[in-house]
């Protein structure tokens, strides 16, 4: 059963501006139109949609909560949560190649497989990449078990394979072009090569006073 309370990230006994304060956060962040119509951004729409119409009507809360506390009752909270399977069909794969992934849980009455969002104990999705970071994709499977307060997690790694040499050169070539994350180390986000660039330059320098030092 979906926890539309959990979809809103309050709690269940918040008040109806709460309800309506959580919606218009949640559907200003995930609303497809402010992310290029992305897929997951559109479920995740759905879903506070759902939750929101369910929850600000007061005859369809009642009803919901009765089903809710039956179902929590029912539920086998003394039982930890487990990841049955968790399975990719390919853990090597091309940008825009597709991808079928399958899990099932027990003993879990919320599900969420990152980076997509909430899931049903089991099932399957298929999807495409069109990203990897550092030549990775990684995907997460959160089983919790909410009236235990206890979660378990599967990870799978899919390692970018390129078409040809020339395609991964050009992609590392563009990687060392790239503006980096700032950091301590980096505050103004210089790329690997202008950074590989003076660290040359700083290395020569000290090596001219060096050997100057000991002639």
């Amino acid at each position: 059963m979906k926890d539309y309370y959990y979809f809103l990230g309050i709690s269940q006994d918040a008040s109806e501006e709460d309800i309506k304060k959580a919606y218009r956060k949640l559907s200003l962040k995930y609303h497809p139109d402010k992310n290029d119509n992305d897929d997951f951004f559109a479920d995740r729409f759905r879903e506070i949609q759902e939750a929101y119409e369910t929850l600000s009507d007061p005859g369809r809360r009642h009803s919901y909560d009765q089903n809710l506390e039956s179902h929590q009752r029912s539920f086998r909270y003394n039982v930890p949560p487990v990841i049955k399977t968790f399975t990719a069909n390919k853990i090597h794969a091309k940008k825009g190649e597709e991808i079928i992934i399958n899990w099932q849980t027990s003993n879990a009455d919320v599900v969420k497989v990152l980076p997509f969002g909430l899931e049903k104990p089991y099932g399957e999705r298929i999807f495409k990449i069109t990203e990897f970071k550092d030549g990775k994709f990684q995907l997460l499977l959160h089983a919790t078990n909410s009236l235990l307060h206890k979660t378990v997690v599967q990870g799978i790694t899919i390692t970018e394979v390129f078409e040809n040499d020339t395609e991964k050169f050009k992609n590392t070539v563009e990687d060392m072009f790239k503006s980096q994350p700032r950091t301590a180390v980096n505050k103004n986000g210089l790329s690997k090569i202008t950074m590989l660039f003076w660290g040359i330059v700083i290395l020569a320098i000290a090596l001219y006073f060096l050997i100057k030092e000991l002639i």
